[in-house]
């Protein structure tokens, strides 16, 4: 699925969105941490928008992108770990977060300003207590997700924009 969302990138933004005081919330920062480190791309921005990704809405904009991957804890019923890929302006949008505006706003806003596409990769946390470590379960997901990304978005790193 995600190989097929990235087709026809030209520019892509991901934005890993979390708290990294907070176990499991931690899991999109940290994603996009471990990508700043893998990808060295003009066609692949990576923003770190902690707990609050409506302060990135500009810096999207004037990236101009063609695809935008958002990367968030979301509590969707499943197994501690599990990796869903949605909608942001489905449900999953407006599911339960520790940030402030739901995914749907941001990303009918963003809609307005560019001409994307754009998903959310979630992680179902195990907790979110402060002050606590992520679990292994959802520590295992972002090496894997990072890994998958890397690799997914290595054709874009070749490219001349």
């Amino acid at each position: 699925m995600l190989e097929d969302f990235l087709q026809g990138a030209k520019k892509v933004v991901i934005c890993g969105i979390g708290n990294d005081i907070r176990g499991d919330d931690a899991f999109g920062v940290v994603i996009a941490e471990k990508l700043k480190n893998r990808i060295r791309s003009d066609g692949v921005i990576i923003l770190n928008c902690g707990e609050v990704p409506e302060s990135y809405l500009g810096r999207i904009i004037d990236e101009n992108p063609t695809h935008v991957i958002f990367i968030d804890a979301v509590d969707f019923g499943g197994k501690p770990g599990e990796i869903v890929i949605a909608d942001p302006e489905g449900t999953l949008g407006e599911s339960f977060s520790t940030h402030r505006l739901p995914l749907k706003l941001l990303v009918g806003y963003l809609k307005q300003n560019v001409n994307a596409k754009f998903i959310l990769i979630g992680c179902q946390p195990k907790h979110l207590g402060l002050f606590v470590e992520m679990s292994d379960e959802v520590r295992k997901s972002a090496e894997k997700l990072a890994k998958i990304l890397a690799q997914e978005l290595s054709s874009l790193s070749n490219q001349k924009l």
